[in-house]
């Protein structure tokens, strides 16, 4: 998940302050790669990631044409299992998510901080005021380019797939940013992770851990496609709203939340009790944690099979990704649903038809 807190920076009072100053705090405690990996102190497991570091930053520059900058050149250990904390938030009865707007990054559908405590009070008074809220820590967020987005703890330790995956997302939010967006922005940093994690993979020597990543995306997958079920269930029930009491509709939810976390315990036992999802499954588990998690994949095929169209060509695709975002939002969506009926309808012939916008 992508949190743009600094750029958000630009609001007033406190928020202002711990936003400028928690990212100044992660630049100072960032040191070179090259330094960490030369030092007598550096772990032989954090000497291995960083080089894989090295490794998939590298790729993305040369094979997927991603930014050529500082990014990711260097390390920093902030002490804390997240860089920030987002609050997300939307009615009992509906998934619309709560937006907030700021210069840079337009509406968003989150806000972050740097402090745990910060996010839960304004979670508190959201929850005070009706709204479903979620608070949800983050691994890492992209600046966009403005400054050097650095390697942190809150990563490094991920399997070498995942932290390919993580950098290529953040990195593609540098090549293509659309304000009011978010779930623009986030599918399409969702495709070029999934399709840039791929290849990077398919490099030879990489056969353990293209196994290693393949066993968790797919448990990955089935745990999404358990979410968008439950989100197409709870959007059906949520339509038809005003045919029914609130009691009921609120009864209605309950219920299919219930639905939820048995079918979880299924997925679960059919992975041998494997617990990856446990926490998200317990914490804040609402209207705000389902709504959110559509926002990365609803539009993935669409960007995918736009790839496609441009000839499997990363530079064209961004050209045409930027273009697609400088439509009016309604012709854009209207864009990615058609892409969206070519993957469903055809997959392997439609996909290919037509130009690269």
């Amino acid at each position: 998940m992508s949190a743009l807190v600094f750029l958000n920076a630009c609001s007033t009072g406190a928020y202002f302050w711990q936003a400028t100053t928690g990212h100044l705090q992660v630049l100072a405690a960032s040191e070179k790669i090259d330094r960490v990996l030369l030092s007598a102190d550096t772990s032989e497991k954090l000497r291995t990631q960083l080089q894989y570091v090295q490794d998939i930053r590298k790729f993305s520059i040369e094979a997927l044409a991603l930014p050529d900058n500082r990014s990711y050149t260097t390390y920093a250990d902030l002490n804390r299992p997240y860089v920030v904390w987002n609050v997300i938030a939307s009615p009992v009865d509906g998934l619309n998510l709560k937006t907030w707007c700021f210069p840079f990054t337009g509406c968003i559908s989150y806000k972050g901080f740097y402090q745990e405590r910060d996010a839960l009070e304004l979670g508190n008074q959201l929850k005070a005021d009706g709204l479903d809220v979620a608070v949800l820590g983050v691994p890492a967020y992209s600046t966009l380019g403005f400054t050097p987005d650095p390697v942190l703890n809150t990563f490094i330790n991920y399997p070498a797939g995942e932290l390919a995956r993580l950098i290529f997302h953040e990195l593609a939010h540098q090549v293509v940013y659309i304000a009011d967006d978010t779930m623009f922005n986030e599918s399409f940093a969702t495709a070029v992770e999934e399709l840039g994690v791929t290849v990077w993979l398919a490099q030879p020597g990489r056969a353990d851990l293209k196994l290693q990543y393949e066993n968790f995306d797919q448990r990955r997958v089935a745990f999404r496609a358990l979410l968008a079920q439950a989100q197409a269930d709870l959007k059906v029930i949520y339509e038809n709203k005003d045919q029914l009491r609130k009691d009921e509709v609120l009864d209605a939810k309950k219920a299919r939340f219930d639905l939820l976390r048995a079918d979880y315990g299924k997925l679960k036992a059919s992975w041998g009790g494997w617990a990856g999802y446990d926490r998200f499954m317990a914490e804040d588990l609402n209207n705000a944690k389902l709504g959110v998690s559509g926002l990365y994949t609803n539009y993935v095929p669409a960007f995918k099979a736009l790839f496609l169209k441009c000839d499997g060509s990363f530079p064209r695709f961004y050209a045409a990704v930027e273009a697609l975002g400088e439509l009016p939002a309604d012709k854009r969506n209207t864009v990615l649903d058609n892409l969206v009926d070519v993957t469903t309808q055809n997959a392997s012939t439609k996909a290919n038809s037509g130009t690269c916008l």
